[in-house]
């Protein structure tokens, strides 16, 4: 008979110092943050600065109240200790997108408070988040784009030819699926296709989400011409793009890759890796793409989130009403 296997541990809560709070305190924000990294699925950097901003709010309601904050004092908290603590920190010059990111993280300790029996915090629900103005992404010109690729820009660089071949996949790529540059950089050799051999790869969004994206051929091209020059052995399982000496490639580098192409195509500094998934968007709402579908090859949870690239398409149709219009 065969052996039953063993139940995966649970995660381990680490334990966490804060000097400002109550044993019991530390230890529910210990087993929040394990509730939103495993649970949640939440990635380590939104982990971090849910930690990092609770703990600010904690540090500011200790010296506001004078006392370290156990969880009688959090269920005891009113609007005017929050609005107490938006004021220090808009003196201490925080933006509104920084205090309104501060609050989320509260008010997501607040509701794992709650959920857990141990404290309500009401005020959190009186309190109105500060307004935050939405900037538009700035997509490239569509010709940019389209080069941004193009390695003959680069040939007066000393680099050797893979390493050009490299970076020109990864925007190619960048702008071709529309992928975060950590989704690009996190694809294993065996999660691209050949050329001729498919033409979607499976990448590895915020939150561990998994989502299709379709890859043009040329883009299929250009990532096969770099396995071809790369010196290093790449294993299936192994990063699909690496460094210099063999290890996975940093964003860095791609990042001062964009740096030196704004300069050859004349691009603002608002030219960033990043803006290249920001134009994959743009550019394909500006062919009558759909908004659902580009939702979904963005990865958004949102469609919201999607809606800021209706923005945008919206001042480049008032652009060519304003230029074409035969008003008198």
């Amino acid at each position: 008979m065969a052996r039953a296997a063993a139940p995966e541990p649970a995660p381990k809560t680490p334990a966490i110092d804060l000097p400002f709070a109550a044993p019991e305190v530390s230890a529910a924000m210990a087993r929040w943050l394990v509730h939103v990294g495993a649970e949640r699925r939440m990635s380590p950097k939104t982990v971090e600065a849910y930690a990092r901003d609770v703990r600010q709010v904690l540090a500011f309601l200790c010296e506001h109240l004078g006392a370290r904050i156990t969880l009688a004092a959090l269920g005891s908290l009113t609007t005017a200790d929050l609005r107490a603590f938006m004021a220090a920190r808009r003196a201490d010059g925080i933006s509104g997108r920084s205090l309104m990111r501060a609050l989320a993280g509260m008010r997501s300790f607040a509701r794992w408070l709650a959920r857990e029996g141990l404290a309500e915090i009401g005020a959190l629900s009186a309190v109105r988040a500060p307004k935050v103005p939405k900037t538009l992404p700035k997509p490239l010109p569509v010709g940019s784009a389209r080069r941004i690729a193009d390695i003959d820009l680069r040939a007066g660089e000393d680099r050797e030819p893979w390493v050009l071949a490299r970076d020109a996949a990864v925007l190619a790529l960048l702008y071709g699926s529309g992928l975060r540059i950590s989704e690009a950089l996190g694809l294993k050799r065996r999660d691209v296709p050949a050329p001729g051999a498919g033409d979607v790869i499976v990448v590895t969004g915020k939150g561990n989400k998994r989502r299709m994206v379709p890859v043009l051929r040329s883009v299929l091209q250009a990532i096969a011409d770099y396995v071809a020059l790369c010196p290093y052995a790449l294993p299936d399982t192994g990063p699909l793009f690496v460094g210099a000496k063999g290890g996975p490639l940093s964003p860095r580098i791609i990042q001062l890759t964009m740096e030196r192409l704004r300069g050859a195509l004349g691009l603002p500094d608002t030219a960033t890796p990043h803006a290249l998934r920001h134009s994959f968007a743009t550019h394909l709402l500006m062919r009558g793409g759909d908004l659902r579908a580009i939702q979904e090859l963005l990865g958004h949870a949102s469609l919201s989130t999607t809606q800021i690239y209706t923005g945008i398409d919206s001042e480049r149709l008032m652009e060519v009403y304003r230029a074409a219009h035969p008003r008198r």
